[in-house]
This record gives structure tokens, sequence and C-alpha cells, in this order.
């Protein structure tokens, strides 16, 4: 295990890279959820079953980004 040293910067570029990507995820999760104003069973609904993978996928990222080395 790495020691940080106290002029070291605990995340390097590549983390800040998936964080935005994970958040970048959720925004577009929420806004592909808040466009469809209804709900129909005969018709395929972006926002009951594409966006919440969408959501979870960016929370997922950025619990990745934060744990990665």
């Amino acid at each position: 295990m790495k020691e940080n040293s106290n002029n070291e910067m605990p995340f390097k570029a590549k983390n800040y890279k998936l964080i935005a990507l994970g958040a970048l995820f959720i925004l577009l999760g929420f806004i592909l959820m808040s466009t469809e104003g209804f709900v129909d069973s005969k018709q395929f609904s972006l926002s009951l079953y594409v966006c919440p993978f969408l959501i979870i996928g960016g929370f997922a990222e950025i619990i990745y980004a934060i744990l990665v080395d």
C-alpha cells in the first residue's frame, strides 16, 4: 500500500475523468427521465427501463473512480 506524502494529491487525472463520466451518466439519466410525461404499458418507456440503469451505473462509476488507484 502506498503512503501519500503531504504534497501529493489523493486523486490522479484518471480519477477525476471517471468521476466526471459517472456524473454525466447520472445527469443524462435524470434528463431522459424527465422528458417522458406518460407511462403506457403497450409502448416502450425509456424513463422506466433505461434511465434507472443509467443512474445506478453512474453512481457505481463514481464509487469505482474513488476506489481505483
